[in-house]
């Protein structure tokens, strides 16, 4: 069903679908060993006495109030009672260091903050001592001093708050980007921002409310939140809540998901996984997957297959490709991929198993979408067509006479107002005709697909001339299942190195199976070296010479959010990896 022209903000969004689709089930979460849904009108019901609960705490037009929470029901309905007192709702990673959680809330200016656990709430409550403009901490679970959700839902019940009506321009929330240098930057999204995304892509792909999401891409992120959250919400479908990435594979075979959301990452595990399993199976199976996979690959770009091929794809989907498919629910029909690119070959791989892979691009700038491939309109190692309303440029001002790739700058309704308090940082992003420009480097095809090529400021220059940008290779290598993460680095020098965290368990269990190394020190090992730089060497095809490494180091720390070394949105801080192992990264050129 589509939106009517009156659904304007994400007020107006939660009120049509509650009335639309009221008795269907929207919200599922895990209690015990059973999956208990909260309907469309159950849900509006809460948020219509969470709105008077923080009514009641002093909540109204224009007031910010902040959550540090993974995906919960809770979640939800503080966002959408928030919206419906006009306010904006500030989302914060439990994942985050706590250094960032007070930059945001004082940056912001949080009058309420919720939190998931007693360990957030011990590390948080006296913080309205110290920043003047929160009032109160609000707990959502866990017994103790102070104020619980509960307590809310019980003043809202008491004293209902009328729902305030924001215009399209009113702020909906500021999503703090996870910068990989320098403290978090808030951008300022309006409702029209969001459901301007929500409204060209609800055309496009085909959603509707007979779908199920199974929901672990965090709601903090713009990918989760626009695309899944408030777009499941906008056809009237329904998702299962995960509450932690380690349940992932167990909550598919339960929720039993059409579609899924989700990061590359979670892709490349899939891959990894599943050939890894195919690697130890029989060697007439092995060699039926490989065969199912060209031929599914071959059909998914509108070629014609033989007898041969015919029979051979049959029989691979019947004994293998859908045992696959069950360990997602077995119901799985569309993926849709975004925050960073999806490697070609694990794009077809997923495509091949008959779940069809839309990918799509875009920042949490751009609401986030800019561009997404749809049914009609797909080509694999693309990120599709700008979405209607919006037009993307290529900006190749700043680069050499023969290179194709440039900025992308892009402009449409979905570009946010600004950065909070940074009015500097905001004028630096816009061009004088209003183009955002985005700080990541592409190129339009002639039939104008957008392909991604790398990051500007991760871009750099080797000593021969040559510029390099880091982050396509570093993602194909981590497609090794000995590869944990790699950060690859060559600026100004003759050639690319890389820190290497290798995937401890597969090094150990290859080791093992080799007889290398027996109790000594592994990665210092020269033939698990050797197998490292073969898996670099093997994962460096289709990249030019001067893009590959020539020379790494092992480390047996991992990149993670808790050692500082990534993002919440897995980016690398590259400054901090250099921080780290610089001396060992220079040795690499001794």
């Amino acid at each position: 069903m589509a939106l009517p022209p009156h659904v304007v903000t994400l007020v107006d969004l939660l009120e049509f679908s509650a009335g639309a689709y009221g008795p269907r089930e929207l919200f599922g979460t895990k209690r015990g060993e059973t999956w208990v849904y909260a309907t469309y009108a159950e849900t509006k019901t809460i948020v219509d006495r969470l709105r008077g609960g923080l009514a009641a705490l002093g909540i109204s037009r224009g007031d910010k109030v902040g959550i540090i929470a993974n995906n919960r029901l809770e979640w939800a309905i503080g966002a959408y009672a928030t919206y419906g007192l006009g306010g904006a709702f500030v989302p914060m990673y439990e994942s985050q260091l706590e250094k960032d959680w007070v930059f945001i809330i004082r940056d912001s200016g949080l009058k309420v903050l919720f939190v998931a656990t007693p360990e957030i709430y011990e590390k948080v409550k006296d913080l309205p001592s110290s920043i003047p403009t929160l009032k109160h901490v609000v707990r959502l679970s866990g017994d103790g001093p102070g104020l619980s959700y509960a307590d809310l839902l019980e003043k809202g019940g008491k004293a209902p708050a009328p729902l305030v009506k924001p215009q399209a321009s009113d702020l909906a929330g500021l999503i703090y980007t996870s910068g990989t240098t320098g403290d978090p930057k808030g951008v300022l999204l309006s409702h029209g921002n969001v459901m301007s995304n929500i409204i060209a892509v609800q055309a496009f792909l085909p959603f509707d409310a007979s779908d199920r999401s199974l929901a672990f891409l965090p709601w903090a992120h713009s990918f989760g939140h626009t695309a899944e959250l408030h777009m499941v919400v906008s056809v009237g479908a329904s998702l299962g809540i995960c509450d932690s990435t380690d349940k992932i594979l167990q909550y598919l075979t339960e929720v039993k998901p059409t579609i899924l959301f989700a990061v590359p990452r979670i892709f490349n595990r899939i891959y990894g996984g599943v050939q890894k399993q195919i690697e130890g199976r029989p060697k007439p199976i092995q060699a039926l997957f490989r065969a199912g996979l060209a031929a599914a690959t071959r059909k998914n770009k509108g070629q014609s297959l033989g007898l041969r091929e015919r029979l051979l794809l049959l029989l691979a989907q019947k004994l293998v490709f859908s045992k696959v498919v069950a360990r997602f629910g077995g119901r799985l029909k569309y993926t849709v991929s975004g925050a960073a690119a999806l490697a070609t070959e694990v794009a077809e791989f997923v495509d091949a198993l008959g779940i069809k892979v839309y990918e799509g691009y875009g920042l949490t700038e751009t609401s986030p979408i800019t561009s997404t491939n749809v049914p009609v309109a797909r080509k694999m190692g693309s990120v599709g067509k700008p979405i209607p309303g919006v037009r993307v440029v290529i900006d190749r001002s700043m680069m050499g006479p023969t290179d194709e790739s440039g900025e992308i700058v892009v402009y449409g309704p979905n570009v946010m107002q600004g950065y909070h308090n940074r009015p500097e940082e905001t004028r630096a992003v816009f061009t004088a005709d209003g183009g955002f420009r985005t700080g990541d480097l592409g190129y339009l095809d002639d039939e104008g697909y957008l392909y991604i090529t790398g990051r500007i400021k991760e871009q750099y220059k080797l000593e021969n001339g040559k510029f390099v940008a880091p982050a396509p290779l570093e993602e194909k290598l981590k497609l090794s299942p000995f590869i944990a993460n790699v950060m690859i680095y060559g600026d100004n020098k003759p050639f690319n190195v890389a820190v290497v965290a290798p995937n401890l368990d597969a090094v150990k269990q290859w080791a093992a199976s080799a007889g290398v190394g027996g109790n000594g020190d592994l990665l210092g090992n020269e033939q698990v070296r050797a197998k490292l730089k073969e898996e670099i060497d093997k994962h460096s095809t289709g990249f030019k010479g001067y893009e590959r490494v020539r020379n790494f180091c092992l480390v047996s720390e991992d990149f993670t959010q808790q050692n500082d070394l990534l993002t919440p949105k897995l980016s690398i801080k590259r400054r901090n990896v250099m921080a780290k192992w610089g001396k060992d990264i220079a040795r690499l050129y001794e």
